[in-house]
């Protein structure tokens, strides 16, 4: 078996030293193993007992020059870095072309990513954008300044979503993301309370366990309403301040959609006579109650219907020609 260069690819966002098992017998079996010695990949391999010789500086082409000279003696691995280590399989392929008898060259993959590991990216650019040095336009936000964009990219959100465009819908919620991982790094800085971004993701985990003791507990609750019992029910056990029905209901929804929600707490609580006085009237609000009733006993949500309406009156709208004078 001819002598391998061998260029081990890891991961930024899985911790340095999780590689897989070929990738650390390699290491382990290797003629020589070479790594930049500010990489924490590279730490990680020492500190495991695998010498490493220091690389640090070397333009690409000097340094696949090394690599493949070396390899003449045995496989010599190398420990790529975070950077990707731009240019260097290109200069290592010229090398071997070079050769009557070249040593082969393997890529091997040391860690893959896992689901959601670019999140973990989100969180660094959006430090990296927040901290000193980096936009200015971003370090002068604050919770309230920000709102106006989480109120706005919601609603781009939810147009992405109605369109049915994939593409669209994956734009509008990397833009809603974004709107919360901000309000999270801003909140980092809070002289008193900081929370971050593992305090947000770690309040929604212990949320949906508590609320779904059907999957993780021994509830049982077969179908989609006695889950919604359930939820309803722990829900209101979290909150006991809430005495009144229509506590917790956003004053900021949009009319129809706050509508449905009144109509079904109200109803929910046995109140339902409250909202036949209040949708009898011949006033313009009474009646849009009325149809905001008339939509839920359909199964239909008022304010999507109109808002796919509203989509239909701007496609049926056709503007003439423009005329050159």
């Amino acid at each position: 078996m001819a002598p391998r260069v061998v260029l081990l690819v890891t991961t930024p966002r899985v911790a340095p030293g999780l590689l897989t098992r070929e990738a650390w017998t390699t290491l382990e079996r290797a003629y020589a193993v070479w790594g930049r010695p500010d990489e924490p990949q590279v730490t990680a391999v020492v500190e495991a007992g695998v010498e490493v010789l220091p690389r640090d500086g070397d333009h690409p082409t000097e340094l696949a020059r090394d690599l493949v000279s070396a390899a003449r003696t045995g496989d010599v691995v190398w420990v790529g870095s975070s950077d990707g280590d731009p240019g260097l399989s290109d200069a290592i392929a010229v090398e071997v072309s070079r050769l009557p008898e070249p040593p082969d060259v393997e890529l091997l993959i040391g860690s893959f990513d896992v689901p959601g590991a670019r999140l973990l990216d989100v969180v660094a650019v959006m430090d990296r954008l927040r901290s000193p040095g980096g936009c200015p336009w971003d370090a002068e936000q604050t919770h309230a300044s920000l709102v106006p964009y989480l109120l706005e990219e919601a609603h781009e959100a939810i147009e992405a979503i109605e369109s049915g465009d994939p593409a669209h819908m994956q734009e509008e919620l990397g833009d809603l993301l974004l709107q919360v991982a901000f309000q999270a790094r801003v909140a980092e800085e809070h002289p008193s309370e900081p929370f971050g971004i593992d305090d947000v993701a770690g309040s929604l985990v212990d949320k949906l366990v508590r609320r779904h003791p059907h999957v993780f507990a021994d509830v049982q609750a077969d179908t989609a309403d006695e889950v919604a019992d359930n939820w309803a029910a722990i829900k209101a056990g979290e909150k006991p301040h809430r005495t009144h029905p229509l506590d917790g209901v956003p004053a900021a929804l949009p009319a129809l959609a706050r509508a449905d929600k009144v109509v079904s707490r109200l109803e929910k609580a046995g109140l339902g006579d409250v909202v036949d006085a209040a949708a009898t009237g011949d006033d313009v609000g009474a009646r849009a109650l009325a149809l905001v009733r008339a939509a839920r006993a359909e199964g239909v949500d008022a304010e999507a219907a109109l808002r796919a309406t509203l989509r239909q009156l701007h496609a049926a709208v056709v503007l003439p020609p423009h005329e050159s004078g």
